[in-house]
């Protein structure tokens, strides 16, 4: 259902197509506005401080105006498909209602129209209504066949459930005619919500016989093609529903969509569904050539203030020993989060989250209306929460991108050089898209990766290269990328802190493999960095102690300068450097026996809410004694290193300006070291080691 843009919270809004681009290439802004816009500039975000860029944004010709966003996702067979084939003579398919209330439409083809109202099955037919009168029942597989001669009309639903049986049949005294679109789960007019509803089994009658379209487990790219007749007619899905869901025919036998793509032939339609927009372009950048790789954005003024629309210029070639690795996977997964306010307590307010509110905007943590999980975002859509000044309402501080910019800003106020690519680039190009540099630095929270590209670290790490993991909870959840979409199937793992999906759902529609957590595939966590998060709370952060280890020689030069045990007792994220997320070993679930605790952080407020995933043989007193952040190092039989911080708060108790505290130091310690450390060509030919060709999907 459209609708105009919301704008009471923020006056502009909008998106670059693409996200990320190379110095030297093209990138477009597409906004919606409620103010006159006085002037668009480019400014980098990632500097000491921001610093506007004489580079020239042109106007594309397409006028700032108020848009609309359409949302609501459902199915439609074009009229000028009906064109390809003989006389329609009934249709029938397969619907699973989950909730709807109010006016709903179940079914539209010229003067047919099935309604619902509250559940309530009424229909209108040439214009007049009519009164069904039966409440189709929710939660069960309904077979909808609607055939029609000169007789008139004949409905007839019927589902299966042996406790709950049901069956309508309804004669209706004029013969359906058809025109224009077909429609299942919205009006033709798209005036009312759309349905939320699984569909499934579409067919056509038709007087040379059957035409069929299957759904497919993998997330098409395009239309759908039929099966049967002469020619293949294309069925369109609106708004992106999801794909790869159980349907009629899932028996429980498996869980698995490869091997029985006939029990996951559904698709699920939401009301509160959006696809990538298509918005036009109203300004267009052409990247300098020489542009410096960093964290940009298109400052659009206007009368009343300004917003800034975030992109990234990255590295195509090495320029510096480090690369820092923009944890975009984490940024879209949050990007737009809803935060209700009977489910979560404000901290401080945020224009992003409210404008998110006011349009019914869903992030891939939040539900859909009728409680199954939003799993899948496109970056064609505005990401509210994405901004350098962004404070988190949960924690009532900085989150994610501001901590990030924060870590940047260090990097280059104490001259340390780095090289950006995104966690995107490194999904498309693999561990040669880290070739040549020392090591890798994560930002604060790097919580999702796809397959592809924890493989790429882990080839990195197996042949001389570092990982300074410089956050907390990262390495845990699967992705998968096709296009501008970001896709993510939540687990029973993370039940409480988020939505969980049903176990027969959980594999991606994008590639079928299973999705929830790396680590309940063998990646990621503790078996990459040797740690995953133990706590989370939104209280005040702890400082980190150092252990006995921290002073052997192979770690004590990362406190070179440190005076004090303890430190990490301030910063902007919660107030010190333990906090928000944190993570700690488990020797159990994999955690390797050379990864050394050098610095730990206890005392955390009961808030802290324990990683609930874990077990311990030991029981209550042992979970207690396991209340901690552990930031540790091990080095690697390849000759690299993987530095874990272990806290989400870490890069945020970094000082600011010329100021040094001893989280400063520490950090630059320790990319100085990486920087600096022999090369890892240098190490592989000393070592007689080659480079690990080994695929991801072999690993």
């Amino acid at each position: 259902m459209r609708r105009p843009v919301d704008h009471g919270a923020m006056a502009v809004s909008g998106y670059t197509v693409p996200w990320h681009a190379a110095a030297g290439t093209p990138v477009a802004l597409h906004i919606s506005s409620s103010q006159q816009v006085r002037d668009v500039r480019i400014v980098q975000l990632d500097t000491p401080a921001a610093e506007v860029m004489d580079w020239q944004v042109e106007p594309t010709g397409n006028a700032v105006c108020h848009r609309d966003f359409d949302q609501g996702s459902y199915l439609r067979i074009a009229a000028s498909e009906f064109a390809k084939t003989n006389q329609i003579r009934g249709v029938a398919f397969e619907v699973y209602l989950t909730r709807n209330d109010g006016a709903r439409v179940l079914f539209e083809s010229g003067d047919l129209r099935l309604q619902l109202q509250d559940g309530r099955l009424t229909s209108s037919h040439d214009g007049k209504p009519l009164e069904i009168g039966e409440t189709l029942p929710a939660n069960t597989w309904l077979t909808v066949e609607i055939s029609s001669d000169s007789g008139g009309t004949v409905l007839k639903i019927g589902a299966d459930d042996l406790l709950s049986p049901f069956r309508l049949h309804r004669q209706l005294d004029r013969p359906w005619s058809l025109s224009g679109d077909m429609v299942f789960g919205a009006s033709a007019a798209n005036d009312v919500r759309s349905l939320n509803a699984k569909f499934a089994a579409i067919a056509l009658q038709t007087a040379a016989g059957r035409i069929a379209w299957t759904f497919p487990t993998l997330l098409p790219s395009g239309p759908i093609a039929s099966t049967g007749g002469d020619d293949a007619l294309f069925l369109d899905t609106i708004n992106q529903p999801a794909f790869c869901m159980t349907s009629r025919r899932w028996d429980g036998s498996s869980f698995d969509p490869r091997m029985v793509p006939s029990h996951y032939d559904a698709v699920h339609c939401h009301d509160d569904d959006m696809g990538a927009l298509d918005w036009p372009a109203s300004y267009r950048l052409q990247i300098p050539v020489e542009a410096s790789a960093g964290v940009y954005a298109f400052e659009v003024g206007h009368d009343g203030g300004s917003e800034r629309i975030v992109f990234f210029i990255t590295s195509t070639a090495r320029r510096a020993p480090l690369l820092f690795l923009v944890p975009t996977a984490t940024y879209l997964a949050y990007a737009d989060e809803f935060l209700p306010a009977h489910l979560y307590e404000w901290m401080c307010e945020d224009r992003g989250h409210r404008f998110a509110i006011d349009n019914n905007l869903k992030s891939l943590y939040d539900y859909h209306s009728d409680l199954s999980g939003v799993s899948i975002s496109s970056t064609r859509k505005p990401k509210a929460t994405l901004r350098d000044d962004y404070n988190y309402p949960l924690c009532g501080c900085p989150h994610n991108l501001p901590v990030d910019l924060h870590f940047l800003r260090f990097c280059h106020v104490n001259g340390i050089a780095f090289d950006l690519i995104t966690d995107r680039d490194l999904h498309e190009r693999g561990a040669a898209g880290l070739q040549g540099y020392q090591a890798v630095i994560t930002g604060s929270h790097p919580e999702y990766m796809s397959v592809e590209m924890e493989h790429a670290l882990r080839q990195f790490a197996a042949t001389g290269g570092s990982i300074a993991y410089l956050g907390g909870n990262g390495f845990a959840g699967k992705v998968a990328f096709q296009g501008d979409l970001m896709e993510l199937r939540r687990s029973p793992l993370e039940a409480g802190r988020t939505w969980d999906g049903p176990i027969a759902e959980q594999s991606l529609s994008i590639t079928n493999q299973p999705g929830g957590h790396l680590r309940a595939s063998g990646r990621g966590e503790f078996s990459l960095t040797g740690v995953a998060i133990s706590l989370m709370g939104f209280d005040r952060a702890r400082p980190f102690t150092r252990t006995p280890e921290s002073r052997q020689p192979s770690a004590a030069w990362l406190f070179d300068s440190v005076a004090n045990e303890t430190f990490g007792d301030e910063g902007i994220v919660l107030g010190g450097a333990a906090g928000y997320e944190v993570d700690a070993t488990d020797p159990h679930l994999g955690t390797s026996a050379d990864t050394t605790v050098i610095a730990r952080a206890t005392g955390f407020p009961d808030s802290f809410v324990h990683d609930a995933t874990r077990w311990y043989e030991g029981g209550a007193e042992e979970r207690a004694s396991r209340r901690c952040a552990e930031m540790t190092l091990r080095h690697l039989p390849s000759g690299g290193l993987i530095f874990c911080a272990s806290s989400v708060a870490w890069c945020g108790a970094l000082p600011t300006g010329d100021a040094m505290n001893d989280v400063g130091r520490i950090t630059k310690n320790l990319l100085t070291h990486l920087a600096t450390a022999k090369s890892r060509t240098d190490r592989q030919q000393q070592s007689g080691s080659q480079p690990a060709a080994q695929s991801a999907s072999t690993a």
